[in-house]
């Protein structure tokens, strides 16, 4: 004899909750955390968050919606934890790459932004006013951020170029891109996969300061590739 459900409105509205709880758990939990933290927490609350998803279809009840938030929470929690681990590493290893050198401590950053990082170096650093060739020094400099960024292969790498608006702005762009394709091939000659990088120049497109020093920058931003 084929059971009849009672409540199938109160199942399906079960379901719904759950996933509806997930959500704003998600909300709450990512605040005042770490990167690592916070990577995981987005990794286990989106994949409960699937699981339960996958659980109402498959199942097609409530029991099936907590067994595939269950799975979906572990599965992705490992996944978030891994990545934001990584780039946590990363940094760490980046950070010390410029700090020990007196040159580029003075006119080198790094930041962060969620897992992505940016090495930040002024051009005069790298370059001669209105010059794309490198100076001697600089390969110094690119040989720390190298071996860092072959260590870790796992990332996309983004090479930026930025100068001030001195000149025509078409002039400025021409510049930004022949520098940061200066620093690129740098940084394939001392072994950094060609196939993870992407060259581009923002010219005067994106000051950050009235200090013409601090706009004119090349920018070596590092991508996690999530699988």
């Amino acid at each position: 004899m084929k059971r009849v459900d009672k409540y199938p409105i109160m199942k399906e509205f079960q379901g719904k909750a759950i996933i509806l709880a997930l959500l704003c758990l998600f909300i709450v939990s990512c605040a005042g955390t770490t990167h690592q933290q916070r990577k995981t927490q987005e990794g286990a609350i989106i994949g409960a968050g699937v699981g339960a998803i996958l659980g109402q279809v498959i199942g097609g009840d409530t029991e099936g919606t907590l067994i595939g938030a269950g799975i979906g929470a572990t599965l992705g929690g490992i996944a978030g934890n891994r990545i934001g681990a990584y780039m946590d590493r990363q940094e760490a290893e980046l950070r010390n790459a410029v700090a020990s050198s007196h040159a580029a401590s003075q006119s080198a950053s790094v930041t962060r932004t969620q897992n992505v990082l940016t090495a930040s170096f002024q051009s005069n650093m790298f370059f001669d006013f209105d010059s794309d060739v490198l100076k001697p020094g600089a390969y110094t400099e690119l040989d720390r951020v190298a071996k860092v960024l072959r260590d870790f292969p796992q990332t996309r790498i983004r090479v930026e170029g930025h100068t001030d608006s001195k000149g025509s702005a078409e002039y400025n762009q021409r510049l930004s891109e022949r520098r940061a394709r200066a620093v690129s091939n740098a940084l394939i000659q001392r072994g950094v996969d060609p196939l993870r990088m992407e060259i581009i120049g923002f010219g005067e497109s994106q000051p950050i300061s009235s200090n013409d020093d601090q706009n004119r920058r090349v920018n070596i931003v590092i991508i996690p590739i999530e699988a």
